[in-house]
């Protein structure tokens, strides 16, 4: 696809809506909705569990009548343990992407623990491989109905650093999200991924990154949460990810999957109209198509 038509999508979580309890003020789904359109969105993801209705055909509707259709969204699922079968629970999701036309379930391997601090367990070979048939069984279900299933590196859960990433890259072939904030602090670098496996990436959430602080995540100085509230995530092209590079090697290996802004963070009252997740989605999406005009003009 060329950078002409690129598809660019938003993501509740760039408002501060989170499955994480106690992460922050959540806004209506109203007020996003109409900011994002705002914004010359179209698409989005659906956000977490109860941000949105839990009828899959109401969801449609509220979507659709802030002129926004569906990319899919973030679903954490248990995937490494024996005693826990995750395919019952993808299809109930699954309802609302057949009700709504998304096509890309964005699967994290979830811990079992709330939020992204906890210390994780280091798992066996034998739990990396029900992880991988877990995988594949999710992959094939969602198949059925029409839907992608791409794999979420993310801080705190089961597929989190370079060596995770690697495993995966080796041992499944399963599609990623190339999610370069959470990539890049669990010590993946998200340029070299795009260039070097172009053919695994199938979605693509878009964060800049404040190295600075991702280095004390990383090493554990701060949590992954204090760090989100001390400037983790910048707006694009006001970090240290190379945005405009992974965006080039995308579009040069002719990705066709969708641009998600996707910045994490927390409020903690509603903001002003024009303020707050407002203005740094604006930030962001200006500078994305800033780049995509560019790549345009260069030829791709």
């Amino acid at each position: 696809m060329s950078a002409k038509d690129a598809k660019i999508a938003a993501a509740p979580i760039s408002w501060g809506v989170c499955e994480v309890p106690g992460w922050g003020h959540q806004m209506s789904p109203e007020r996003v909705l109409k900011e994002m359109s705002d914004l010359g969105f179209t698409a989005t993801e659906f956000g977490p569990l109860g941000f949105l209705p839990i009828d899959p055909a109401i969801k449609a509707a509220i979507l659709k009548e802030h002129g926004m259709t569906a990319t899919g969204g973030f679903y954490p699922a248990i995937l490494h343990r024996a005693d826990h079968d995750p395919i019952p629970a993808v299809k109930v999701e699954l309802e609302s992407y057949i009700a709504s036309g998304a096509n890309v379930l964005v699967l994290a391997a979830n811990s079992g623990i709330d939020g992204y601090d906890a210390a994780l367990p280091i798992l066996t070979d034998a739990e990396w491989e029900i992880l991988f048939k877990n995988l594949d069984a999710i992959k094939a279900v969602a198949a059925e109905v029409g839907v992608q299933t791409v794999l979420h590196p993310h801080v705190g859960t089961m597929v989190e650093t370079y060596d995770h990433v690697m495993r995966v890259v080796n041992g499944s072939q399963i599609q990623f999200c190339l999610d370069t904030g959470h990539m890049m602090i669990g010590g993946t670098n998200p340029a070299e991924f795009a260039e070097k496996y172009p053919d695994r990436v199938a979605h693509a959430h878009l964060k800049d990154v404040n190295e600075s602080v991702a280095q004390k995540v990383r090493s554990n100085q701060v949590t992954y949460y204090d760090g989100m509230l001390n400037g983790l995530y910048t707006p694009l092209g006001k970090g240290d990810a190379n945005i405009r590079e992974i965006v080039r090697s995308l579009v040069k290996y002719g990705y066709t999957g969708w641009y998600v802004l996707e910045q994490d963070l927390a409020i903690f009252e509603e903001p002003a109209p024009g303020e707050g997740p407002y203005a740094s989605a604006k930030e962001s999406v200006e500078f994305l198509r800033k780049v995509l005009k560019e790549l345009e003009a260069e030829g791709f």
